[in-house]
């Protein structure tokens, strides 16, 4: 369920429903678990339900509408009034494959590699998969945030399935990363999957923009840094003094 004009979506099918349904608001708010044809409400009822949900959201109530309860109803208005968010952005990294995962699947140097992260704290490994917490450097409310994740990295198809364990103001989040070889270097992809909750400051809509605005920031950074360990160590590697022979010491 999603929050409209500062209300609950809930709040405002049930004044719907008692205003142009004929719906008892007693009825309801003694049964909230009651589906619309429980509480009465006969086909032409549902139909001037539809009508008005219709005009307002521009979402059509299925007609099967009588066996849902009025927060299912507005979970299905919410989902496609604001649907849940999706994002996709990536940036080609002038470094091989091997050492841009490498890098990048450092999760304890993470505060070197991003600048939002002011802690990381490794809580538990097993194999591939590894848990910990994430703590933001101070935002402009010089706020905090910190919350638990869990990523598993597979070696061999090159990808990274992590989600958030400790959720905060997401109903969920869930993250893809892909790194494919390209003539140029490497491509790594973030693809984010998430729901906010009712009571987060954003809906998925604005939590949309903010994610493709801070990745373009965040994958800049890292851009530059793993392309500037690359030539470091491209460096390294050419003066490493060799024997007579011609072989390396």
């Amino acid at each position: 369920m999603t929050v409209t004009h500062g209300r609950p979506l809930a709040a405002e099918i049930t004044d719907i429903l008692v205003a142009n349904c004929g719906l008892d608001a007693d009825a309801a708010a003694r049964a909230p678990a009651a589906s619309l044809e429980e509480l009465g409400m006969d086909s032409l009822a549902l139909l001037e339900l539809s009508a008005v949900v219709a005009d307002r959201w521009q979402v059509r109530i299925p007609e099967q509408a009588g066996q849902l309860t009025i927060p299912a109803v507005a979970d299905l208005v919410a989902r496609r009034v604001d649907p849940p968010g999706h994002t996709e952005n990536s940036v080609l990294i002038s470094a091989p494959l091997p050492l841009v995962w490498e890098i990048t699947n450092d999760v304890e140097n993470w505060t070197e590699l991003f600048t939002e992260y002011a802690v990381v704290e490794i809580l538990h490994r097993d194999g591939h998969t590894v848990r910990f917490r994430l703590t933001m450097h101070p935002d402009e409310n010089d706020v905090s945030w910190s919350w638990v994740s869990e990523r598993t990295a597979d070696p061999v198809s090159r990808q990274v399935r992590a989600h958030r364990v400790e959720t905060g103001p997401f109903e969920y989040m869930r993250i893809h990363w892909r790194y494919t070889e390209e003539p140029d270097g490497t491509r790594m992809t973030w693809v984010q999957d998430f729901a906010m909750k009712p009571t987060a400051p954003l809906d998925n809509v604005g939590m949309t923009d903010r994610i493709n605005a801070n990745s373009a920031i965040q994958l800049a950074v890292i851009k530059d840094r793993v392309e500037r360990i690359a030539r470091q160590r491209a460096d390294e590697a050419g003066a490493e003094p060799q024997r007579a022979d011609g072989g390396r010491r």
